[in-house]
């Protein structure tokens, strides 16, 4: 009863508030307690093409669960449908990514992967047949997103299968690439048979297929299944996949990159012969240049780890990757991979659950810049389903391989504040502040325009509420709705109240806010 009456209360003293005058949303009186959004359509950035989440490795197990969770859970990713109140009932993730696995979880304990949550199956067999069934949980999930309306899907790869790696394990020794040197056509047919037969078996074609993960460690701990190239030996990789899918008909797109860090892309770093991929795979004269092949997405990936904090290092090194993509035309940058990990310079330790705001601030921090420091087209998310104690999960699951218990955390809404209304094809436009002064944290603000729809989402990092005016100057917004996420709220939505001259923000709150253009 106290919970509802705090509900109740907290609903009566926000709907008055929240609020957006306009229908022009133009405001002729300035208030130095407010702060003034401009928000320019004219002016415009990427295109968005998808948000997305990964399955491994939880998935492989949850998907075996009772149905009546899968479901549940499925609905909490994929769903676009909405609640009586008009919250949404998922968030609707745009991709899915299905970890293609190299067969450690067939070799069991031999695999050398003690934790068996982090080995993967492969479809290819010891004897070299193929069981479509081996990844029959990953399958589940693959085509309840298909269900529920995601169109994309990207099938990733993090070890070749263990048929052709050198030391018959599905990570590496030494830090040397373990694929070996006569297998690279073998690997890449591989990759078109499991693209036609994950198509056969579920209907579902991959629109992208990645053969590479984090290129740059070592990957010889035995803690996952991992692999090693250097920029020659995945352009050479890439060059037979190229090949073998058009002589086999294949229709998905190779991805490259995947860097471990973003720096990666466009510095050299510590790795010298792992480094500068933009140039070295989409610059004209490159000897590893590969970004004219016929089956080549133009587009390079790398993951946001590390990378993040403090904020203005940040920035910083979102612009220097927004300009190296920039020279080379019609190249665009996909973040897909992150979660919480390390210390993040003190602000956030990676290490330990949390299911509460905290952890959902910051994550809405690290989408943010990467949607405006690095024109990001894409973002994606590691671990959608988590069974451990650290920050990597947008749904936490009990250890348990066929059944127990699941639990949401902010981060899966949070994430929701832009999986669920900024779609593919959004287009980012400008959006700046005055007024801030006042301020201990900055809001951060970013804005999308899709067709007639116009998004906008705001995260305020202080604990106080702050009142915001949104001004696009004459053109004017109608069925204005605000999506909240903060310790008490899960994308819980709410009309916006006409005739006032301001909407409020709760401190420590995740708002998106969508109206049509007029």
């Amino acid at each position: 009863m106290l919970l509802n009456i705090m509900i109740t209360n907290f609903i009566k003293r926000l709907t008055p508030v929240i609020a957006l005058l306009v229908l022009n949303c133009s405001f002729a009186k300035s208030q130095d307690s407010v702060v003034t959004v401009n928000i320019d359509l004219a002016k415009t950035y990427q295109h968005i093409d998808n948000f997305g989440a990964s399955d491994a490795w939880s998935c492989q197990f949850i998907g075996n669960w009772p149905k009546e969770k899968t479901n549940k859970i499925a609905d909490l990713f994929f769903s676009k449908d909405t609640l009586a109140d008009g919250s949404p009932k998922g968030i609707a993730l745009s991709l899915w990514r299905f970890n293609i696995g190299a067969g450690s979880a067939q070799q069991a304990d031999s695999s050398g992967i003690k934790n068996e949550w982090r080995r993967a199956a492969s479809f290819l067999n010891a004897d070299g047949t193929y069981n479509w069934g081996n990844q029959a949980g990953q399958e589940w999930f693959l085509k309840a997103a298909k269900e529920r309306g995601v169109k994309q899907f990207l099938g990733f790869v993090n070890s070749p299968p263990v048929n052709f790696t050198v030391n018959g394990k599905a990570y590496a020794t030494g830090g040397k690439t373990n694929l070996s040197a006569g297998k690279y056509d073998a690997y890449a047919d591989y990759l078109a048979t499991v693209v036609k037969g994950v198509k056969k078996t579920t209907g579902i074609e991959f629109n992208y297929i990645s053969p590479v993960n984090e290129p740059q460690w070592d990957w010889s701990d035995g803690g996952q299944e991992g692999c090693p190239y250097t920029n020659a030996e995945i352009a050479g990789l890439v060059r037979s996949i190229d090949k073998s899918f058009t002589q086999n008909k294949v229709q998905s797109k190779i991805l490259v990159g995947e860097a471990g860090s973003i720096t990666y892309l466009f510095s050299a770093a510590d790795k010298p012969a792992k480094g500068n991929q933009i140039n070295d795979f989409f610059k004209q004269g490159s000897p590893d240049y590969i970004g004219g092949l016929k089956n080549v997405n133009k587009t390079i990936m790398a993951h946001s780890y590390f990378t993040t904090s403090p904020m203005a290092t940040a920035i910083k090194l979102r612009q220097q990757l927004t300009q190296a993509v920039s020279d080379i035309p019609g190249l665009s940058y996909s973040e897909s991979e992150y979660c919480i990990l390390g210390n993040n310079a003190g602000e956030i330790d990676g290490n330990k659950r949390d299911l509460g705001i905290d952890a959902a601030l910051y994550l809405a921090r690290v989408i943010h810049t990467d949607l405006t420091a690095a024109n990001a087209s894409a973002w994606q998310w590691w671990t959608a389903i988590s069974p451990v104690d650290y920050k990597d999960g947008l749904i936490y699951v009990d250890k348990n391989k066929t059944d127990g218990n699941y639990y949401t955390s902010k981060m899966l809404w949070a994430m929701g504040n832009y999986s669920r209304f900024i779609r593919p094809g959004a287009l980012r436009i400008d959006a700046n502040t005055a007024g801030e002064s006042s301020l201990k944290s900055p809001l951060l603000i970013s804005a999308f325009k899709d067709g007639k729809k116009l998004i906008v989402v705001i995260i305020n990092n202080n604990t106080g509420d702050v009142a915001v005016n949104l001004n696009t100057g004459s053109i004017k917004i109608a069925n204005a709705r605000a999506y909240i996420t903060s310790a008490s709220a899960d994308l819980h939505s709410e009309n916006v109240i006409k005739n006032q001259s301001s909407i409020v923000i709760n401190g420590k709150s995740i708002t998106t806010i969508t109206g049509i253009i007029q």
